[in-house]
């Protein structure tokens, strides 16, 4: 129901845009979370919209760096990620949850991941 999208190999101060389209029933009332995971660590918190799109939130290791927005005639939301660096490499992963939270159990729905290789 939340499909990926967007990943790909990029060089350090890169930019890549991840987009999270949305099938089958409609998330505009969810909040949606982008999350991350590298080989070997646990899935970790980046970025969150709220359903109306006016609040955002963000992990520090992004702040400033990435940008998340939504589209909810298009039932999609992106992350916008700039000054890419090593250490963002890993798979993206959108989800939908009922509240602005930064932890995965709280989230209802998941994608299946996008794979973002930052390498030079």
């Amino acid at each position: 129901q939340l499909q990926a999208s967007g990943g790909g190999l990029v060089q350090p101060g890169g930019s890549l845009r991840l987009s999270c389209a949305a099938s089958g029933r409609t998330f505009t009332r969810y909040a949606m979370g982008w999350f991350r995971q590298a080989p070997g660590k646990e899935r970790e918190f980046v970025a969150v919209i709220s359903w109306s799109g006016d609040i955002a939130s963000y992990a520090a290791s992004v702040k400033g760096r990435f940008a998340i927005s939504r589209d909810n005639a298009r039932n999609t939301v992106y992350l916008q990620m700039n000054s890419l660096k090593l250490e963002d490499t890993a798979v993206y992963y959108c989800s939908a949850g009922r509240f602005l939270e930064r932890i995965p159990s709280q989230y209802d729905y998941w994608g299946q991941g996008t794979q973002v290789t930052v390498s030079s």
